[in-house]
């Protein structure tokens, strides 16, 4: 996939677009860089950045020196992760699902209508432009996970259409298509739709659900003329963001958009 740009449209710099992150204290080994490239290589007017996290005054504090909005996720979902039970004798997927939920609740934390999601371990290195010609720009993948569809499947009663994924690590979200989706995932399901979404996930599968996958597709499937797909170039590393080089650097934004600094292990909020 090949992202065709029509020139630089007067209107892109004025698309403001407000940033949520959702993060926990693991993560302030690569927040810091994560709020200064959104910062950097957004072609983007950027309102405000909100970071959803557990009451830490280590992130709080964070927020301040970066001129972030620190947002108690408590005050966000009425449930805390302790109360999804999602795990096996190996593996305790509450705490990734829970940061999902949280996200597809950007449409009433966020104000302006379009926000960036991005994951607090996910560095952009090179500039990028989320709304062009009066579309919204979608990174894109060549690989996903199965159940990632079949819960979409269940969810939406419709199967996912795109021949690509859109589990990339950030995505422009629209306050009004989101709200959309997820009424109409309550009027399906006739449920809140935090408690379909919950529903519709195999617990016996370690990847029962993409918020990514399931709004990527949603918009896919209603506004696809509204769209621009690129491939993302996101490369995966399992080392600390402080230990990269700027020959390092450099070398990887030849060839990178964005890089993830996955941590070991299963991701666990506390």
């Amino acid at each position: 996939m090949t992202l065709v740009l029509p020139g630089k449209p007067k209107s892109y710099r004025k698309t403001k677009i407000d940033v949520l992150i959702p993060a926990i204290e693991k993560d302030l080994g690569t927040l810091p860089f994560v709020i200064d490239a959104v910062r950097k290589q957004s072609a983007h007017v950027i309102g405000n950045i909100y970071v959803v996290s557990p009451l830490k005054p280590s992130i709080m504090e964070l927020c301040r020196k970066k001129g972030c909005k620190f947002v108690d996720e408590k005050k966000v979902l009425p449930f805390t992760k302790d109360a999804i039970h999602y795990r096996s004798a190996k593996w305790d997927r509450a705490g990734w699902l829970y940061q999902q939920l949280l996200k597809l609740c950007g449409d009433r934390i966020c104000k302006e209508a379009f926000f960036l999601v991005i994951d607090a371990d996910t560095v952009l290195i090179r500039p990028h432009r989320f709304r062009s010609g009066g579309k919204t720009v979608l990174y894109c993948r060549n690989w996903s996970q199965d159940e990632y569809f079949n819960s979409y499947r269940r969810l939406m009663k419709r199967r996912a259409t795109a021949k690509v994924s859109f589990v990339t690590h950030y995505m422009l979200f629209e306050r009004a298509k989101l709200a959309e989706m997820k009424r109409l995932i309550e009027k399906q399901h006739g449920k809140k739709w935090y408690q379909a979404i919950l529903s519709s996930i195999d617990r016996k599968k370690q990847f029962g659900f993409s918020e990514y996958e399931t709004y990527g597709n949603f918009l896919y499937a209603r506004y696809r003329d509204q769209l621009h797909l690129t491939t993302n170039r996101n490369k995966g590393l399992q080392m600390s963001v402080r230990r990269m080089s700027g020959q390092r650097w450099t070398e990887l934004r030849g060839k990178y958009r964005s890089l993830s600094f996955h941590k070991r292990g299963i991701y666990k909020r506390k």
